[in-house]
């Protein structure tokens, strides 16, 4: 596997496994990973919230770490990038509201570049417009967005993870090694 430039957008309160595991992960096995947020820079700190399943009628949510960005939002060029990373948590909610990410994610559906989404990174995708006529997974929660985008919901255990042409997505982070590794077989294309 030849290594990547990736992408990865977040933001305050992002999943701490959904974030932190990936940008690690794909380091690990050579690639370069870009973490970024809009009105922040390189240094800069994001709070990320660790979400747990613990027998509630949803999860919970608890303080996590405190996750740097390693290159600014401001200037980037998506084509400077060969994949896209959309961590799950509460940042994609207000990502959603950003016209200048949503451009960003859609220019990874136009170009067909490996997009990988988890757990609520199914907002980002759905306010962006890329998930018409395609299969997603994501949190339960999040499933009328999908469909409300013209996306097909993927019901699938938590620990699973689902491929849609360019796209890998998961309901959660125990799905990360099937969400992990399904992105490196779209990375190694």
């Amino acid at each position: 596997m030849s290594g990547k430039k990736i992408l990865m957008i977040t933001g305050d309160f992002t999943e701490d496994y959904e974030t932190m595991v990936p940008f690690q992960a794909l380091q690990a096995v050579g690639h370069t990973v870009h973490a970024v947020c809009p009105d922040k820079k390189s240094g800069d700190t994001v709070a990320t919230a660790i979400h747990d399943f613990e027998g509630d009628q949803t999860y919970t949510e608890k303080p996590g770490h405190r996750f740097a960005l390693n290159a600014d939002f401001t200037g980037l060029n998506p084509a400077d990038y060969d994949a896209l990373v959309v961590p799950g948590g509460r940042a994609p909610e207000y990502l959603r509201l950003n016209e200048d990410v949503k451009k960003l994610v859609r220019h990874f559906f136009e170009t067909e570049k490996p997009v990988a989404a988890i757990c609520h990174g199914a907002q980002l995708l759905a306010a962006a417009g890329v998930l018409e006529g395609r299969e997603c997974s994501a949190y339960p929660a999040c499933q009328p967005e999908v469909e409300l985008a013209g996306g097909r919901f993927a019901a699938i255990d938590v620990d699973a993870a689902v491929t849609d042409g360019n796209l890998v997505t998961a309901p959660a982070w125990p799905a990360h090694p099937q969400w992990l590794a399904q992105f490196f077989k779209l990375l190694d294309k």
